[in-house]
């Protein structure tokens, strides 16, 4: 298997992208079928759209500075919200161009070289898509997943095209085509409210999942007993970095150096599942549990 970078998956995506647009766009040349045009539009949502996440990503693995002293991971989300709307502008073209086609449909002449051409095409999205997902999950990159999951869409939508070209040359009905790219559109449309739904969590500080919060609480549960307790737990996504904090109440007497050695050593432990915890010492005699 692959084992490649955030951006040099991104560069061979962009440079699919680029490859299967050409493809869609010879069939739609070749067939002059609404369905081709319509995946062809979405090609180039694709190109914009993994060029912007290569940008996002590039600026997401610049380290913290002054300006941004927790990063620009939050860049990720950008890309996904950027992505997300050039698909609902490529819906909306879509969605026009197949109800003219609908009002005035055409014959659709050499099924076969477009339907192949588009069939290539796919094929090359699932195995880039594949490789996207992947990634995804091995780097915890929001940008790599989105741009993964748009192209399993577009994997799907292009099955549903051929369908829709292929029941239209075969019954004869050609407003069967347009009919198709309309319920394309309309399902790009469903994919990109999902993924700026995705986008605008994600810079809303959404709470980290409930699996990684549980091991966070055995972990400090590992250090807990009668006289020292952890409270008020929180915690924060940033794309690929991970965020906490929460009260450490010691007792009274301790001091401050006492304190802050055992926070340490706990905040060490926590970070070795991936998250950047923050603890603040409070005395137990001034807090309540």
């Amino acid at each position: 298997m692959l084992n490649l970078r955030p951006r040099q998956l991104l560069l061979l995506s962009l440079l699919a992208a680029f490859i299967t647009m050409a493809l869609k766009t010879l069939a739609w040349y070749l067939t002059g079928s609404g369905g081709f045009l319509s995946d062809a539009i979405e090609s180039l949502v694709n190109v914009a759209g993994a060029g912007f996440a290569l940008a996002m990503v590039s600026l997401a693995r610049r380290p913290a500075d002054d300006s941004h002293p927790y990063g620009h991971s939050k860049a990720e989300y950008l890309s996904a919200a950027f992505e997300g709307g050039l698909i609902f502008i490529a819906a909306i073209a879509i969605f026009i161009t197949a109800t003219e086609r609908l009002i005035n449909p055409q014959p659709i002449a050499t099924l076969g070289v477009g339907t192949a051409l588009t069939v290539l095409a796919s094929l090359i999205n699932l195995s880039i898509a594949l490789l996207l997902l992947r990634g995804g999950k091995q780097h915890g990159s929001p940008a790599l997943e989105g741009d993964g999951k748009h192209l399993m869409t577009d994997v799907w939508t292009t099955a549903g095209v051929v369908l829709g070209v292929t029941l239209a040359a075969v019954s004869g009905y050609s407003w069967l085509d347009p009919l198709v790219a309309i319920a394309v559109a309309l399902h790009i449309l469903h994919e990109g409210g999902g993924i700026l739904y995705r986008a605008v969590n994600g810079l809303m500080d959404k709470a980290l999942p409930d699996a990684t919060l549980q091991q966070i609480e055995h972990t400090l549960a590992g250090f807990s007993n009668n006289h020292i307790q952890f409270t008020e737990l929180r915690s924060r996504a940033a794309a690929t970095l991970k965020f906490a904090e929460a009260k450490m109440l010691v007792p009274g007497h301790w001091s401050v150096a006492q304190a802050h050695q055992l926070a340490d050593k706990v905040e060490l432990a926590v970070k070795q599942l991936g998250v950047e915890l923050v603890l603040h010492i409070e005395p137990q005699t001034t807090c309540s549990k």
